[in-house]
């Protein structure tokens, strides 16, 4: 499988993004996935190539409306184990599809 690239996106791609790019880079490493986990905003978030996309769910109907990839519900930035439970299901989801 290939390396992932995966978008972790709020509004303005600074503050919450980065927080969420913390913990999805955790949470990818702690289950030996080989991922590159960028932070983003919400204006070039669906016209950035990358396989997968973690937002809230205030983001998430406005980026999956126009996203060419999944579109994942993070309901707390801080929150670990809903974070890795999420990546864990994308995984289980897309196993082989990359």
């Amino acid at each position: 499988m290939k390396e992932l690239r995966v978008q972790a996106v709020c509004g303005f791609g600074v503050g919450s993004s980065t927080l969420l790019k913390m913990k999805l880079d955790q949470a990818f490493r702690k289950n030996n996935i080989e991922a590159t986990v960028f932070a983003g905003d919400v204006a070039t978030s669906t016209s950035t190539a990358c396989d997968v996309i973690f937002t809230s769910r205030e983001l998430a109907e406005t980026i999956g409306s126009r996203a060419k990839c999944p579109v994942i519900v993070i309901n707390s930035f801080v929150d670990k184990v809903e974070i890795e439970a999420k990546v864990l299901q994308y995984m289980a989801d897309h196993q082989g599809q990359k």
